[in-house]
């Protein structure tokens, strides 16, 4: 009876300790932006999506649209209602809107694909890995959830290959959770199509980089 209120008692303190972990926000995987770095950014990323949008010259192809982790962060922030969209809206010094800004298509970057619904979302890419880290609800309770992996396309369509797992500050091992990343990939399918004039992606040098068609 000793050994099982032992036992009991150090379960218990994991059981506790784990919880704590879990609720417990990680370190950031990006320092924060002021807001006009994060305007700027949204911008910038617009700017780069318009110039995929032109059609390619006779005889050119493959071209390549690079994105930074800042640029990916603010475009998710402003198309989820993150960052307010006059944030994402400077005024040239004759005080008009440039044309290339977001307003002109009604101030909200143009993502490809779905938009996760999601509380706070970070993005950074180091090498060939990207991280991403968001606020979610898990059982009720906001939970961060830290994903990092290798991105790349297949036969169309965006493909992850998780190399780490943290909810709040717990690693989780990568081979629990696989199988049901997997499976909820399968699941969104479809949103992970690539845009009609995107025929690979992949993350090179630290960068999220578009081949055109």
């Amino acid at each position: 009876m000793k050994w099982q209120r032992i036992i009991s008692v150090a379960t218990l303190a994991i059981s506790i300790f784990t919880l704590f972990l879990v609720l417990r926000k990680p370190a950031p995987v990006a320092a924060p932006a002021s807001p006009a770095a994060t305007a700027a950014n949204a911008q910038s990323f617009q700017e780069k999506m318009n110039r995929m949008d032109q059609p390619a010259a006779a005889g050119q192809s493959g071209s390549e649209v690079r994105l930074t982790g800042g640029e990916l962060t603010a475009a998710i922030a402003q198309a989820t209602g993150l960052l307010p969209t006059a944030a994402a809206t400077p005024s040239d010094g004759a005080g008009g809107s440039s044309s290339a800004n977001p307003s002109a298509r009604g101030g909200v970057p143009e993502f490809p694909g779905a938009v996760p619904n999601i509380k706070d979302y970070q993005v950074s890419m180091d090498g060939d890995i990207v991280r991403g880290q968001f606020l979610t609800q898990i059982a009720g309770e906001d939970v961060y959830l830290t994903l990092a992996g290798h991105l790349g396309a297949k036969d169309g369509y965006a493909t992850f290959d998780a190399t780490e797992v943290k909810l709040g500050d717990l690693n989780v091992p990568v081979s629990l959770v696989k199988d049901a990343l997997q499976k909820k990939l399968a699941e969104q399918h479809d949103q992970l199509k690539l845009p009609n004039n995107v025929k690979d992606l992949r993350i090179e040098n630290g960068e999220l980089v578009l081949v055109e068609k």
